[in-house]
Protein backbone atom coordinates (compact mmCIF):
# COMPACT_ATOMS: atom_id res chain seq x y z
CA UNK A 1 0.00 0.00 0.00
CA UNK A 2 1.18 3.38 -0.75
CA UNK A 3 1.61 5.57 2.29
CA UNK A 4 3.80 8.41 3.13
CA UNK A 5 4.99 10.09 6.17
CA UNK A 6 6.12 13.65 6.29
CA UNK A 7 8.62 15.52 8.36
CA UNK A 8 7.55 16.84 11.75
CA UNK A 9 8.43 20.18 13.15
CA UNK A 10 8.38 21.27 16.73
CA UNK A 11 5.52 23.70 17.30
CA UNK A 12 4.80 25.86 20.29
CA UNK A 13 1.74 24.97 22.31
CA UNK A 14 0.29 28.42 21.74
CA UNK A 15 0.14 27.68 18.01
CA UNK A 16 -1.39 24.24 18.65
CA UNK A 17 -4.02 25.81 20.87
CA UNK A 18 -4.87 28.45 18.29
CA UNK A 19 -5.09 25.91 15.46
CA UNK A 20 -7.27 23.61 17.52
CA UNK A 21 -9.49 26.50 18.54
CA UNK A 22 -10.06 27.31 14.87
CA UNK A 23 -10.85 23.70 14.07
CA UNK A 24 -13.25 23.21 16.95
CA UNK A 25 -15.03 26.51 16.38
CA UNK A 26 -16.20 25.19 13.02
CA UNK A 27 -17.27 21.91 14.59
CA UNK A 28 -19.28 23.73 17.20
CA UNK A 29 -21.31 25.57 14.56
CA UNK A 30 -23.39 22.50 13.82
CA UNK A 31 -25.70 22.66 16.84
CA UNK A 32 -28.75 22.72 14.60
CA UNK A 33 -27.96 19.32 13.12
CA UNK A 34 -30.11 16.39 14.08
CA UNK A 35 -28.98 14.39 17.03
CA UNK A 36 -28.77 11.17 15.00
CA UNK A 37 -26.68 9.13 17.37
CA UNK A 38 -25.67 5.96 15.59
CA UNK A 39 -23.45 4.28 18.16
CA UNK A 40 -24.18 1.93 20.99
CA UNK A 41 -22.66 2.17 24.46
CA UNK A 42 -19.25 0.55 24.37
CA UNK A 43 -16.58 -0.49 26.80
CA UNK A 44 -12.83 -0.53 26.42
CA UNK A 45 -10.70 -3.60 26.53
CA UNK A 46 -9.61 -6.63 24.54
CA UNK A 47 -9.53 -10.39 24.76
CA UNK A 48 -6.01 -11.42 23.81
CA UNK A 49 -2.99 -11.61 26.16
CA UNK A 50 -2.11 -8.36 27.90
CA UNK A 51 0.79 -6.38 26.58
CA UNK A 52 3.04 -3.70 27.99
CA UNK A 53 4.62 -0.74 26.24
CA UNK A 54 8.27 -0.02 26.38
CA UNK A 55 7.63 3.63 27.10
CA UNK A 56 6.65 5.02 30.49
CA UNK A 57 2.86 5.15 30.53
CA UNK A 58 2.71 7.31 33.64
CA UNK A 59 2.95 10.84 32.16
CA UNK A 60 -0.28 12.44 31.03
CA UNK A 61 -0.43 15.22 28.43
CA UNK A 62 -0.78 18.81 29.43
CA UNK A 63 -2.69 21.58 27.79
CA UNK A 64 -0.70 24.46 29.27
CA UNK A 65 -0.62 26.99 26.45
CA UNK A 66 2.80 28.24 27.51
CA UNK A 67 4.45 24.83 27.28
CA UNK A 68 5.55 22.64 24.41
CA UNK A 69 2.80 20.73 22.51
CA UNK A 70 2.52 17.96 25.08
CA UNK A 71 4.43 19.67 27.84
CA UNK A 72 5.91 18.32 31.06
CA UNK A 73 3.18 16.50 32.99
CA UNK A 74 4.62 17.79 36.23
CA UNK A 75 4.62 21.42 35.13
CA UNK A 76 0.87 21.98 34.93
CA UNK A 77 -2.04 21.11 37.19
CA UNK A 78 -4.03 17.96 36.62
CA UNK A 79 -7.48 18.32 35.16
CA UNK A 80 -8.98 17.74 38.59
CA UNK A 81 -6.90 20.59 40.04
CA UNK A 82 -7.40 23.07 37.22
CA UNK A 83 -10.26 25.51 37.55
CA UNK A 84 -12.80 25.51 34.69
CA UNK A 85 -11.46 27.82 31.98
CA UNK A 86 -7.92 27.63 33.41
CA UNK A 87 -4.76 27.27 31.34
CA UNK A 88 -5.06 23.49 31.17
CA UNK A 89 -8.43 23.70 29.48
CA UNK A 90 -7.71 26.72 27.26
CA UNK A 91 -6.83 24.64 24.15
CA UNK A 92 -10.25 22.95 24.30
CA UNK A 93 -12.41 26.02 25.08
CA UNK A 94 -13.66 26.35 21.51
CA UNK A 95 -15.24 22.88 21.74
CA UNK A 96 -17.81 24.41 24.07
CA UNK A 97 -19.64 22.70 26.89
CA UNK A 98 -20.07 19.05 25.93
CA UNK A 99 -21.07 17.89 29.40
CA UNK A 100 -23.41 14.93 29.26
CA UNK A 101 -22.52 14.15 25.64
CA UNK A 102 -21.12 10.76 24.66
CA UNK A 103 -19.10 9.83 21.59
CA UNK A 104 -18.54 6.13 20.90
CA UNK A 105 -15.37 4.98 19.16
CA UNK A 106 -14.62 1.50 17.81
CA UNK A 107 -11.19 0.26 16.78
CA UNK A 108 -8.84 -2.75 16.64
CA UNK A 109 -6.67 -1.12 19.36
CA UNK A 110 -6.74 -3.24 22.51
CA UNK A 111 -5.23 -3.87 25.92
CA UNK A 112 -2.31 -1.63 26.95
CA UNK A 113 -2.42 0.30 23.70
CA UNK A 114 -6.11 0.98 24.34
CA UNK A 115 -5.28 2.19 27.85
CA UNK A 116 -2.77 4.65 26.41
CA UNK A 117 -5.24 5.78 23.79
CA UNK A 118 -7.80 6.59 26.47
CA UNK A 119 -5.15 8.34 28.58
CA UNK A 120 -4.25 10.53 25.61
CA UNK A 121 -7.66 12.23 25.48
CA UNK A 122 -8.23 12.37 29.24
CA UNK A 123 -7.69 16.13 29.48
CA UNK A 124 -9.99 16.80 26.53
CA UNK A 125 -12.72 14.77 28.22
CA UNK A 126 -12.30 16.44 31.59
CA UNK A 127 -12.16 19.96 30.15
CA UNK A 128 -15.05 19.64 27.71
CA UNK A 129 -17.23 17.23 29.67
CA UNK A 130 -17.58 14.82 26.75
CA UNK A 131 -17.39 11.06 27.38
CA UNK A 132 -15.38 9.22 24.72
CA UNK A 133 -16.34 5.56 25.11
CA UNK A 134 -13.80 3.46 23.24
CA UNK A 135 -14.09 -0.24 22.46
CA UNK A 136 -11.21 -2.22 20.98
CA UNK A 137 -11.85 -5.53 19.26
CA UNK A 138 -9.81 -8.27 17.63
CA UNK A 139 -12.78 -8.79 15.30
CA UNK A 140 -12.99 -5.13 14.28
CA UNK A 141 -13.06 -5.66 10.53
CA UNK A 142 -15.92 -8.16 10.57
CA UNK A 143 -17.90 -6.75 13.46
CA UNK A 144 -17.86 -3.15 12.23
CA UNK A 145 -19.64 -4.22 9.07
CA UNK A 146 -22.16 -6.21 11.13
CA UNK A 147 -22.85 -3.20 13.33
CA UNK A 148 -23.23 -0.83 10.41
CA UNK A 149 -25.63 -3.14 8.58
CA UNK A 150 -27.57 -3.66 11.82
CA UNK A 151 -28.03 0.06 12.39
CA UNK A 152 -25.77 -0.02 15.42
CA UNK A 153 -22.69 1.79 14.08
CA UNK A 154 -20.32 3.60 16.46
CA UNK A 155 -19.98 7.36 16.16
CA UNK A 156 -16.34 7.03 15.12
CA UNK A 157 -14.25 4.15 13.79
CA UNK A 158 -10.47 3.99 13.57
CA UNK A 159 -9.89 2.16 10.29
CA UNK A 160 -6.56 0.37 9.81
CA UNK A 161 -7.80 -0.58 6.33
CA UNK A 162 -8.64 2.32 4.00
CA UNK A 163 -10.14 -0.36 1.76
CA UNK A 164 -12.80 -1.07 4.38
CA UNK A 165 -13.46 2.66 4.74
CA UNK A 166 -13.97 2.89 0.97
CA UNK A 167 -16.46 0.03 0.98
CA UNK A 168 -18.54 1.60 3.76
CA UNK A 169 -18.39 5.01 2.08
CA UNK A 170 -19.78 3.48 -1.10
CA UNK A 171 -22.55 1.91 1.01
CA UNK A 172 -23.47 5.43 2.14
CA UNK A 173 -22.67 4.75 5.80
CA UNK A 174 -19.76 7.16 6.43
CA UNK A 175 -20.28 10.90 6.90
CA UNK A 176 -18.02 13.28 4.94
CA UNK A 177 -15.46 14.97 7.20
CA UNK A 178 -16.42 18.54 8.15
CA UNK A 179 -14.44 21.39 6.60
CA UNK A 180 -12.60 22.06 9.86
CA UNK A 181 -11.24 18.51 10.00
CA UNK A 182 -10.16 18.66 6.36
CA UNK A 183 -8.39 21.96 7.04
CA UNK A 184 -6.51 20.39 9.96
CA UNK A 185 -5.40 17.48 7.78
CA UNK A 186 -4.26 19.82 5.00
CA UNK A 187 -2.10 21.61 7.57
CA UNK A 188 -0.85 18.60 9.55
CA UNK A 189 -0.33 15.75 7.04
CA UNK A 190 1.07 15.14 3.60
CA UNK A 191 -1.22 14.84 0.56
CA UNK A 192 -0.60 11.10 0.41
CA UNK A 193 -1.85 10.57 3.95
CA UNK A 194 -4.95 12.60 3.13
CA UNK A 195 -5.50 10.40 0.08
CA UNK A 196 -5.97 7.33 2.29
CA UNK A 197 -9.07 8.94 3.79
CA UNK A 198 -10.40 10.22 0.46
CA UNK A 199 -12.90 8.33 -1.69
CA UNK A 200 -13.83 9.41 -5.22
CA UNK A 201 -12.37 12.85 -4.58
CA UNK A 202 -14.28 13.50 -1.34
CA UNK A 203 -12.55 13.59 2.05
CA UNK A 204 -13.95 11.38 4.81
CA UNK A 205 -11.32 10.31 7.31
CA UNK A 206 -8.37 12.00 9.02
CA UNK A 207 -5.16 10.07 9.73
CA UNK A 208 -4.54 9.02 13.34
CA UNK A 209 -1.46 6.94 14.21
CA UNK A 210 1.25 5.39 12.04
CA UNK A 211 3.73 2.58 12.18
CA UNK A 212 6.74 1.32 10.27
CA UNK A 213 6.52 -2.36 9.38
CA UNK A 214 9.88 -3.01 7.75
CA UNK A 215 11.67 -4.01 10.95
CA UNK A 216 13.38 -7.17 12.15
CA UNK A 217 13.52 -7.53 15.94
CA UNK A 218 16.52 -9.16 17.59
CA UNK A 219 18.44 -9.38 20.87
CA UNK A 220 21.47 -7.04 20.90
CA UNK A 221 22.93 -9.12 23.75
CA UNK A 222 22.66 -12.36 21.78
CA UNK A 223 24.15 -10.75 18.67
CA UNK A 224 27.05 -9.39 20.71
CA UNK A 225 27.70 -12.65 22.55
CA UNK A 226 27.68 -14.70 19.35
CA UNK A 227 29.43 -12.16 17.15
CA UNK A 228 26.51 -11.69 14.78
CA UNK A 229 26.47 -8.54 12.63
CA UNK A 230 23.37 -6.64 11.53
CA UNK A 231 22.77 -7.69 7.90
CA UNK A 232 22.74 -4.93 5.30
CA UNK A 233 21.37 -6.99 2.39
CA UNK A 234 18.87 -9.83 2.00
CA UNK A 235 21.68 -12.27 1.13
CA UNK A 236 23.54 -11.30 4.31
CA UNK A 237 20.34 -11.91 6.30
CA UNK A 238 19.96 -15.39 4.82
CA UNK A 239 23.63 -16.14 5.52
CA UNK A 240 23.06 -15.03 9.12
CA UNK A 241 20.00 -17.29 9.31
CA UNK A 242 22.11 -20.24 8.15
CA UNK A 243 24.77 -19.38 10.73
CA UNK A 244 22.20 -19.27 13.55
CA UNK A 245 20.74 -22.60 12.44
CA UNK A 246 24.23 -24.13 12.40
CA UNK A 247 24.77 -22.79 15.93
CA UNK A 248 21.67 -24.66 17.13
CA UNK A 249 19.26 -21.71 17.28
CA UNK A 250 16.15 -21.37 15.16
CA UNK A 251 16.84 -18.09 13.37
CA UNK A 252 13.19 -17.04 13.07
CA UNK A 253 10.05 -17.01 15.19
CA UNK A 254 6.60 -15.87 14.11
CA UNK A 255 2.95 -15.81 15.06
CA UNK A 256 0.02 -14.89 12.82
CA UNK A 257 -2.97 -15.75 15.05
CA UNK A 258 -5.19 -12.69 15.63
CA UNK A 259 -8.76 -13.88 16.11
CA UNK A 260 -10.87 -13.23 13.04
CA UNK A 261 -7.94 -11.24 11.64
CA UNK A 262 -5.60 -14.27 11.68
CA UNK A 263 -3.19 -14.11 8.76
CA UNK A 264 -2.52 -10.38 8.56
CA UNK A 265 1.03 -10.81 9.84
CA UNK A 266 1.83 -13.14 6.93
CA UNK A 267 0.39 -10.61 4.47
CA UNK A 268 2.86 -8.06 5.86
CA UNK A 269 5.71 -10.46 5.12
CA UNK A 270 4.39 -10.83 1.58
CA UNK A 271 4.09 -7.06 1.07
CA UNK A 272 7.54 -6.28 2.45
CA UNK A 273 9.06 -8.84 0.09
CA UNK A 274 6.98 -7.68 -2.88
CA UNK A 275 8.37 -4.16 -2.41
CA UNK A 276 11.89 -5.58 -2.43
CA UNK A 277 11.37 -8.17 -5.15
CA UNK A 278 9.53 -6.13 -7.80
CA UNK A 279 9.84 -2.48 -6.68
CA UNK A 280 7.23 0.11 -5.75
CA UNK A 281 5.71 0.58 -9.22
CA UNK A 282 4.81 -3.09 -9.68
CA UNK A 283 3.77 -3.21 -6.02
CA UNK A 284 1.24 -0.46 -6.77
CA UNK A 285 -0.04 -2.37 -9.79
CA UNK A 286 -0.49 -5.48 -7.67
CA UNK A 287 -2.25 -3.57 -4.89
CA UNK A 288 -4.66 -1.99 -7.42
CA UNK A 289 -5.18 -5.36 -9.18
CA UNK A 290 -3.73 -3.99 -12.40
CA UNK A 291 -1.77 -7.25 -12.56
CA UNK A 292 -3.29 -10.56 -11.42
CA UNK A 293 -2.82 -11.62 -7.84
CA UNK A 294 -1.25 -14.83 -9.16
CA UNK A 295 1.12 -13.07 -11.58
CA UNK A 296 4.48 -14.87 -11.84
CA UNK A 297 6.17 -11.93 -10.10
CA UNK A 298 3.85 -12.43 -7.12
CA UNK A 299 4.51 -16.16 -7.10
CA UNK A 300 8.24 -15.48 -6.96
CA UNK A 301 7.83 -13.07 -4.05
CA UNK A 302 5.70 -15.46 -1.98
CA UNK A 303 8.13 -18.30 -2.62
CA UNK A 304 10.88 -16.06 -1.24
CA UNK A 305 8.79 -15.55 1.91
CA UNK A 306 8.38 -19.32 2.04
CA UNK A 307 12.15 -19.78 1.99
CA UNK A 308 11.99 -18.42 5.53
CA UNK A 309 8.52 -19.03 6.99
CA UNK A 310 8.07 -22.53 5.52
CA UNK A 311 11.65 -23.62 6.17
CA UNK A 312 11.76 -26.18 9.00
CA UNK A 313 15.40 -25.30 9.65
CA UNK A 314 14.49 -21.67 10.24
CA UNK A 315 11.19 -21.68 12.17
CA UNK A 316 9.38 -21.56 14.56
CA UNK A 317 11.86 -20.86 17.36
CA UNK A 318 10.35 -21.41 20.79
CA UNK A 319 6.96 -22.64 19.54
CA UNK A 320 7.19 -25.70 17.31
CA UNK A 321 7.10 -26.47 13.61
CA UNK A 322 5.99 -24.36 10.64
CA UNK A 323 2.28 -24.91 11.32
CA UNK A 324 2.67 -23.57 14.87
CA UNK A 325 3.00 -20.11 13.29
CA UNK A 326 -0.74 -20.17 12.52
CA UNK A 327 -1.71 -20.88 16.13
CA UNK A 328 0.79 -18.53 17.81
CA UNK A 329 -0.71 -15.17 18.80
CA UNK A 330 1.02 -12.33 16.99
CA UNK A 331 1.56 -10.54 20.32
CA UNK A 332 3.67 -13.50 21.49
CA UNK A 333 5.44 -14.18 18.20
CA UNK A 334 8.76 -12.49 19.04
CA UNK A 335 9.01 -13.15 22.76
CA UNK A 336 11.34 -16.21 22.42
CA UNK A 337 14.05 -13.75 21.33
CA UNK A 338 14.44 -12.75 24.97
CA UNK A 339 15.08 -16.39 25.92
CA UNK A 340 17.58 -17.03 23.13
CA UNK A 341 15.17 -19.47 21.49
CA UNK A 342 15.09 -17.61 18.20
CA UNK A 343 17.25 -14.99 16.55
CA UNK A 344 14.93 -12.71 14.57
CA UNK A 345 11.29 -11.66 14.28
CA UNK A 346 9.90 -9.51 11.44
CA UNK A 347 7.30 -7.16 12.88
CA UNK A 348 6.32 -3.50 12.95
CA UNK A 349 7.50 -0.70 15.21
CA UNK A 350 4.34 -1.06 17.29
CA UNK A 351 5.57 -4.45 18.47
CA UNK A 352 7.56 -2.57 21.10
CA UNK A 353 4.36 -2.51 23.18
CA UNK A 354 4.39 -6.31 23.41
CA UNK A 355 7.69 -6.80 25.19
CA UNK A 356 7.44 -7.46 28.96
CA UNK A 357 7.34 -4.32 31.09
CA UNK A 358 10.98 -4.34 32.21
CA UNK A 359 12.41 -5.05 28.74
CA UNK A 360 14.99 -2.48 27.67
CA UNK A 361 14.27 -1.72 24.03
CA UNK A 362 17.45 -0.09 22.77
CA UNK A 363 20.45 -0.73 20.58
CA UNK A 364 22.35 -1.89 23.70
CA UNK A 365 19.28 -3.38 25.41
CA UNK A 366 17.31 -6.61 25.59
CA UNK A 367 15.53 -6.11 22.27
CA UNK A 368 15.83 -3.80 19.32
CA UNK A 369 15.18 -3.84 15.58
CA UNK A 370 16.99 -3.29 12.33
CA UNK A 371 15.64 -2.35 8.92
CA UNK A 372 14.54 -5.36 6.85
CA UNK A 373 17.31 -5.23 4.24
CA UNK A 374 16.73 -4.82 0.50
CA UNK A 375 17.10 -7.63 -1.99
CA UNK A 376 18.75 -5.33 -4.53
CA UNK A 377 20.37 -2.34 -2.77
CA UNK A 378 20.57 -0.47 -6.09
CA UNK A 379 16.76 -0.10 -6.00
CA UNK A 380 16.88 1.87 -2.76
CA UNK A 381 15.38 1.09 0.62
CA UNK A 382 11.61 0.67 0.45
CA UNK A 383 9.59 0.93 3.65
CA UNK A 384 6.24 -0.69 4.36
CA UNK A 385 3.97 1.01 6.84
CA UNK A 386 0.41 1.54 7.94
CA UNK A 387 -1.81 3.44 10.32
CA UNK A 388 -5.41 4.33 11.02
CA UNK A 389 -7.86 6.86 9.63
CA UNK A 390 -10.81 8.16 11.64
CA UNK A 391 -14.19 7.96 9.92
CA UNK A 392 -17.53 9.08 11.36
CA UNK A 393 -20.98 7.49 11.17
CA UNK A 394 -22.64 10.48 12.86
CA UNK A 395 -22.25 14.24 12.40
CA UNK A 396 -23.44 15.55 15.75
CA UNK A 397 -21.40 18.54 16.98
CA UNK A 398 -19.70 16.54 19.74
CA UNK A 399 -18.66 13.84 17.24
CA UNK A 400 -17.12 16.44 14.94
CA UNK A 401 -15.38 18.06 17.92
CA UNK A 402 -13.71 14.78 18.87
CA UNK A 403 -12.82 14.06 15.24
CA UNK A 404 -11.22 17.51 14.99
CA UNK A 405 -9.27 17.04 18.22
CA UNK A 406 -7.85 13.73 17.00
CA UNK A 407 -6.65 15.53 13.85
CA UNK A 408 -4.72 18.11 15.87
CA UNK A 409 -0.99 18.28 16.46
CA UNK A 410 -1.70 18.55 20.17
CA UNK A 411 -3.36 15.13 20.28
CA UNK A 412 -0.56 13.55 18.20
CA UNK A 413 2.08 14.82 20.62
CA UNK A 414 0.01 13.84 23.65
CA UNK A 415 -0.39 10.25 22.42
CA UNK A 416 3.18 9.78 21.22
CA UNK A 417 4.55 11.15 24.50
CA UNK A 418 2.81 8.31 26.34
CA UNK A 419 4.95 5.80 24.43
CA UNK A 420 4.37 2.78 22.22
CA UNK A 421 3.24 4.58 19.07
CA UNK A 422 4.05 7.26 16.52
CA UNK A 423 2.15 9.58 14.20
CA UNK A 424 2.69 11.05 10.75
CA UNK A 425 1.36 14.41 11.93
CA UNK A 426 3.76 17.16 10.80
CA UNK A 427 3.46 18.84 14.18
CA UNK A 428 4.85 15.78 15.98
CA UNK A 429 8.01 16.66 17.89
CA UNK A 430 10.39 13.71 17.46
CA UNK A 431 11.63 14.38 21.00
CA UNK A 432 8.26 13.16 22.27
CA UNK A 433 8.88 9.66 20.93
CA UNK A 434 9.40 7.66 24.10
CA UNK A 435 11.65 4.85 22.92
CA UNK A 436 14.68 4.43 20.73
CA UNK A 437 12.66 2.28 18.32
CA UNK A 438 9.99 4.95 17.95
CA UNK A 439 12.65 7.59 17.32
CA UNK A 440 14.24 5.31 14.71
CA UNK A 441 10.86 4.78 13.05
CA UNK A 442 10.04 8.49 13.00
CA UNK A 443 13.49 9.35 11.65
CA UNK A 444 13.13 6.75 8.89
CA UNK A 445 9.62 7.82 7.96
CA UNK A 446 10.54 11.50 7.96
CA UNK A 447 13.48 10.89 5.63
CA UNK A 448 12.50 12.38 2.24
CA UNK A 449 14.56 9.67 0.52
CA UNK A 450 12.45 6.85 1.98
CA UNK A 451 10.34 5.00 -0.59
CA UNK A 452 7.19 4.47 1.47
CA UNK A 453 4.24 2.25 0.64
CA UNK A 454 1.10 1.58 2.66
CA UNK A 455 0.20 -1.95 3.63
CA UNK A 456 -1.39 -3.39 0.46
CA UNK A 457 -4.01 -5.56 2.15
CA UNK A 458 -5.34 -2.46 3.90
CA UNK A 459 -5.92 -0.72 0.56
CA UNK A 460 -7.37 -3.68 -1.31
CA UNK A 461 -11.13 -4.32 -1.39
CA UNK A 462 -12.09 -5.55 2.07
CA UNK A 463 -13.29 -8.94 0.81
CA UNK A 464 -9.73 -9.54 -0.46
CA UNK A 465 -7.42 -7.54 1.80
CA UNK A 466 -9.18 -8.44 5.06
CA UNK A 467 -10.67 -11.64 3.69
CA UNK A 468 -9.23 -14.01 1.14
CA UNK A 469 -5.68 -12.62 1.47
CA UNK A 470 -5.62 -13.17 5.25
CA UNK A 471 -7.23 -16.59 4.94
CA UNK A 472 -5.06 -17.59 2.01
CA UNK A 473 -1.84 -16.80 3.87
CA UNK A 474 -3.06 -18.84 6.84
CA UNK A 475 -3.85 -21.75 4.52
CA UNK A 476 -0.39 -21.33 2.99
CA UNK A 477 1.29 -21.62 6.40
CA UNK A 478 -0.83 -24.70 7.07
CA UNK A 479 0.44 -26.45 3.96
CA UNK A 480 -1.24 -25.21 0.78
CA UNK A 481 1.06 -24.42 -2.11
CA UNK A 482 1.96 -20.93 -3.27
CA UNK A 483 0.23 -21.34 -6.64
CA UNK A 484 -2.95 -22.78 -5.14
CA UNK A 485 -3.28 -19.98 -2.61
CA UNK A 486 -2.60 -17.18 -5.08
CA UNK A 487 -5.03 -18.70 -7.59
CA UNK A 488 -7.75 -18.78 -4.93
CA UNK A 489 -7.16 -15.14 -3.98
CA UNK A 490 -7.25 -14.09 -7.63
CA UNK A 491 -10.62 -15.85 -8.10
CA UNK A 492 -12.04 -13.93 -5.13
CA UNK A 493 -11.86 -10.68 -7.13
CA UNK A 494 -14.58 -11.90 -9.49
Amino acid sequence: MAKLLSSRRKTASVACAAALALVLTSCGDNDDKADDKAGATTTAGGTSPATSPTGDASPSPTGDASASPTGDASASPTATDAAPGGDKCAPYAAAGDLKGKKVTAYSPIREKEADLLEESWKDFQECTGVDIAHEGSGEFEAQLQVRVKGGNAPDLAFFPQPGLLTALVKDGAVKPAPAAVEKAVDENWSKDWKAYGTVDGKFYAAPLLANMKSFVWYSPKTFKDKGYAIPQTWDEMIALSDKMAADGMKPWCAGIESGEATGWVATDWMEDVMLREVGPEVYDQWQKHEIPFNDPQVVKALDRVGSILKNDKYVNGGFGDVKSIASTAFQEGGLPILEGECGMHRQASFYSANWPKDTKVAEDGDAFAFYLPPIDPSKGKPVLGAGEVVGAFADRPEVQAVQAYLASGEWANARVKLGGNISANKKLDIANAQSDIDKLAVKTLQDPETVFRFDASDLMPAKVGAGTFWKGMTDWINGKSTQEVLDQIEKSYS
